[in-house]
């Protein structure tokens, strides 16, 4: 009842990716049902049908990917002071995510549901001039535990992935004193500050901890008589870890796809069970290898805007870069996953070649959607967790088109580093194929 009421009263935009969820839902529970309408059809290829659903496992993975960055940026779930009293502590907080997660999808698989039964013509005869009834086998009886289970994978997976994420971790060795994101403190670890204590003070970022000390008041004459004089906290002392497994997990997965690109003609995606497979391996690698490295490369990128005696704006733009790593890393990294595989797809399918599907024009959609979405839910994300960092440099001084320049720097500065992988990562993934 209490996540009804949250999911109820929430903002427009947090309603608004709330639905992206629900679409994204929605579009995963109608290619699970199309593979199934594919095995009902063509019960004498059993293989075929098994990789048409293992290829669903890609937009599974980006719905559920989307559902936990949505969830992270989720106020209605966000601890406050005094909740734990009432028994909100992080836990019940994590389980209520979990079932606003779970309602969202549930709500897609829904439509999911809805809209294939009108294709098939089960509800109101066939539409479309039954040019759906071929695909879905509508001549098929459906049987409705397969259809159920299949529709419950996308909530199940989705409200798991944020149980376990939003997890507490109060007795993790090492964990950080501070978790903005979750607002909770590993046992023993000292009480935030008050309101009276961190006056003039501000956090920069969520892994970053380090803060703007009030002593930085002193220099605001000094910012007042030079224009580039703004205080920049120090950069995180350690970089994002994964880097190596990342370029070991893509390296394999290339590899996986020259063996699979070995076949003469190029293996197609479902016509061919084993090659398919192997292709499917291999982007699978890929992908996880460039969310893996991407982190460190965002890093990188930080420490290469502050390199030969950089400015106020370059050192600005770099340390955020460098602060928020992990976080703005990965969806990038995602990101360049899914636009290399689509690349090497419009050269797998070139010339004579099979055509895309409108089953697989969808599960290019649902991919390609829910990892800008992710993006972009990660981006504001982390300007909620620079807020007041941002407040800090505009009370000292700082000018709003300096921090809209770091802003468009930081953003140039991904470009060059992640435009050029991306077109080396499809170049290498489509050159078996093309050869």
């Amino acid at each position: 009842m209490l996540a009804l009421r949250l999911t109820r009263a929430a903002r427009p935009a947090v309603q608004l990716r709330r639905l992206l969820v629900a679409a994204a839902s929605a579009g995963t529970g109608f290619l699970l049902l199309g593979s199934l309408g594919y095995a009902l059809g063509h019960p004498a290829t059993p293989g075929a049908g098994a990789l048409r659903l293992a290829w669903c496992l890609a937009p599974l993975a980006a719905t559920a990917y989307l559902a936990l960055a949505v969830a992270r940026t989720d106020p209605g779930t966000r601890p406050r002071p005094g909740l734990s009293a009432v028994g909100l502590g992080p836990a019940r907080l994590m389980a209520i995510s979990a079932l606003t997660t779970a309602l969202s999808c549930v709500l897609g698989s829904l439509v999911a549901l809805m809209f294939f039964l009108h294709l098939r013509g089960d509800i109101t005869g066939m539409p479309f001039d039954g040019d759906g009834a071929k695909l879905l086998a509508a001549d098929q009886p459906l049987p409705v535990p397969a259809a159920l289970t299949l529709l419950a994978l996308a909530p199940a997976v989705a409200s798991l992935t944020v149980a376990l994420a939003l997890r507490p971790r109060d007795g993790r060795p090492g964990a950080r004193w501070y978790d903005t994101a979750l607002g909770r403190r590993p046992g023993g670890a000292p009480e935030p500050l008050t309101d009276d204590e961190s006056a003039g003070e501000a956090t920069f970022g969520a892994g970053a901890g380090t803060t703007v000390g009030a002593d930085v008041g002193a220099d605001v004459g000094a910012a007042a008589a030079a224009p580039e004089a703004v205080a920049v906290p120090p950069a995180p002392r350690e970089a994002p870890a994964g880097f190596p497994w990342g370029v070991a997990a893509l390296a394999g997965g290339l590899a996986v796809q020259a063996y699979a690109g070995r076949v003469t003609p190029a293996p197609s995606l479902a016509a061919l069970p084993a090659e398919g497979a192997a292709v499917l391996a291999g982007w699978m690698l890929t992908a996880l290898g460039l969310v893996l490295a991407a982190p460190g490369l965002t890093y990188l990128a930080g420490r290469l805007l502050q390199s030969a005696q950089p400015g106020a704006l370059r050192l600005l733009a770099g340390r955020v870069l460098m602060a928020e790593a992990t976080r703005i890393g990965r969806p990038l990294g995602v990101l360049c996953a899914v636009a290399s595989a689509a690349f090497a797809m419009t050269v797998l399918y070139d010339g004579s070649a099979p055509p895309f599907g409108p089953l697989t024009l969808l599960g290019t959609l649902v991919v390609a959607g829910c990892t800008l979405a992710t993006l972009l839910t990660a981006a504001v994300e982390a300007r909620q967790t620079r807020a007041d960092t941002t407040a800090a440099l505009l009370r000292l001084g700082a000018p709003a088109t300096m921090l809209r320049s770091a802003a468009a720097l930081r953003a140039a500065a991904l470009l060059a580093v992640f435009g050029p992988l991306t077109l080396l990562i499809a170049y290498l993934s489509a050159l078996p194929t093309s050869r």
